[in-house]
């Protein structure tokens, strides 16, 4: 079985054990926290209060979770790093790849296929390579190898940035093996998308691609499809029950394990231990968007309705390993 690359280095894919594939640890705007620092308070503080939260995971029997906080979510691999230092219990994975809904960061408008026309040259993509390196170099020159691509398409649907970003991810999926997680909008059907750019144009596996937020639909018809195609679905925001319900999230995987989708399913709940993106004084609507409420609240429902333990088993950890599995690379 294929080493996964996570913080502390390669873990082998057959001691991940339960594994939940979408859990960020911070999820914060850099500009912003770099130049109002008050709004983050002290920082000795946040990763103590991370460190425990991640602690009472693993205590409950987590041993893996991914963390998709890439370029656009504020990510720091120096402070999951210290983190990850004090909770040896848990594996971490960390993404490369970049986040946005329409445009690219101004830092791409004037590089790489931006110049083509000007230069009537084929100018590579410098998203590529610096995807690549965090993969097999390691990012920020931490030597932490990123073990998951990311990229988003989300209501404002396959926009020029948004399918630049999708070809690079996709290109450096060919190049490294490493699988891939894309932010979906299941309401506007953006997973119908990535089957054309990611799967259809550029030839990558399905089965090595996660759609994620596929739990934010009850359109089963629909999840049955794309699972029908190869995906892997996303049942990946329990708890944060904005515009649905705790019922509704759950009873959406009891009907697609007993459609027969178990294999085609991963759990997680998209917490954070910290997310700048809400007021504070919001995340009080929201008691159940944290890291224990699967275990707590979820796992029980879903037995309770008809879900097995071995069904169970194949969504926390027989599909995580399967994804999480890097495969060989394209033949150049």
């Amino acid at each position: 079985m294929s080493a996964v690359n996570t913080v502390r280095g390669p873990v082998e894919a057959d001691d991940l054990g339960r594994t939940y594939m979408h859990e960020h640890i911070f999820v914060l705007t850099a500009d912003v926290q770099r130049n109002y620092p008050g709004e983050w308070g002290e920082e000795d503080r946040r990763v103590a209060d991370a460190v425990d939260r991640l602690r009472a995971l693993a205590a409950q029997g987590v041993r893996t979770i991914v963390d998709p906080t890439v370029v656009g979510l504020g990510r720091d691999v120096h402070r999951v790093r210290r983190i990850a230092e004090r909770v040896p219990e848990l594996n971490i994975v960390m993404a490369t790849g970049l986040y946005t809904y329409d445009s690219v960061p101004f830092f791409f408008h004037h590089r790489g296929p931006a110049l083509n026309e000007a230069l009537g040259a084929d100018v590579p993509d410098p998203m590529v390579e610096m995807f690549h390196t965090d993969v097999t170099e390691g990012i920020s020159g931490t030597g932490v190898r990123a073990g998951m691509l990311k990229c988003a398409i989300d209501r404002q649907g396959l926009t020029p940035g948004v399918e630049r970003v999708m070809r690079a991810v996709a290109r450096v999926h060919h190049l490294t093996g490493v699988p891939v997680t894309v932010h979906t909008h299941p309401e506007t059907r953006t997973g119908l998308d990535v089957r054309r750019v990611m799967c259809e144009e550029e030839g990558v596996d399905p089965g090595r691609i996660v759609l994620g937020h596929s739990g934010d639909t009850t359109d089963c018809d629909h999840l049955a499809e794309l699972a029908g195609a190869g995906f892997v679905l996303g049942m990946d925001r329990f708890g944060l029950n904005l515009g649905t319900t705790f019922e509704a999230r759950a009873d959406t995987v009891v009907e697609m394990c007993r459609r027969g989708h178990a294999a085609a399913m991963v759990l997680s709940q998209d917490a954070a231990c910290y997310i700048d993106w809400i007021d504070p004084d919001v995340m009080a609507f929201l008691p159940q968007w944290h890291y224990l409420h699967l275990g707590q609240e979820v796992l029980p429902y879903l037995r309770r309705n008809g879900v097995t333990d071995e069904q169970l088993t194949t969504m926390l950890v027989d599909t995580p390993r399967r994804v999480l599995s890097p495969v060989p690379p394209a033949a150049p």
